[in-house]
């Protein structure tokens, strides 16, 4: 395959992976003891991607119900200034077919980097499947493609979260520097968001 041939192969790539990773016995005690695991993975030349994963002392019904309250988004993370639900709906009717609450966001968001500071405004449509699972799609916004995909998983009376994101935004910055800032902000994002869960 030719570098141009897997580039464009990577940017038609715009699901994150719906895998939760495997997590081995030190990841596990990790996670427990309150550290963020973080795993970057390729892309594209102008974006980022990566998955991190944090472990809350409360069960997945309770982290679910703060999760989909998405005006609180503006708690869990910093940056972003305004977050509102314009839909809600179910997709899938027969009893054969899972339901999935269906809903369209609207948020912005204010990012200093380097020597810019960006006003981001993204329009997503958000799949929720009960108690298990969020995934962002972008229909319209400040990027070239955006999409994530947040895990729920059950374990030792608490949750394991696992939170995948890629995008490229409009702004043509490096997929590296796209990533190191990633790197940097989504652990204290993350920290911040198990403190508003859990009342601390």
């Amino acid at each position: 395959m030719t570098s141009s041939s897997k580039s464009n192969s990577l940017q038609k790539s715009t699901e994150p992976s719906s895998v939760i990773p495997e997590i081995r016995d030190v990841q596990r005690t990790s996670l427990m003891n309150g550290e963020i695991l973080l795993k970057t993975r390729s892309y594209n030349a102008w974006g980022g991607a990566v998955t991190a994963q944090m472990y809350l002392p409360v069960s997945p019904a309770q982290v679910w119900q703060q999760l989909t309250d998405y005006p609180r988004w503006t708690l869990f993370f910093p940056d972003i200034t305004r977050s509102e639900v314009v839909h809600n709906g179910i997709s899938g009717s027969s009893a054969t077919v899972l339901k999935r609450q269906v809903k369209r966001i609207h948020q912005k968001a204010s990012k200093a980097f380097l020597f810019l500071t960006a006003q981001v405004e993204i329009h997503l449509k958000v799949l929720e499947t009960q108690h298990q699972r969020i995934q962002f799609y972008l229909e319209s916004g400040s990027f070239h493609d955006f999409s994530a995909d947040l895990q729920l998983q059950a374990c030792e009376g608490g949750t394991i979260l696992t939170y995948s994101v890629q995008a490229t935004p409009i702004i043509p910055i490096p997929g590296m520097l796209i990533e190191q800032a990633i790197q940097f902000d989504l652990p204290i994002n993350l920290e911040q968001m198990r403190r508003v869960i859990c009342g601390k």
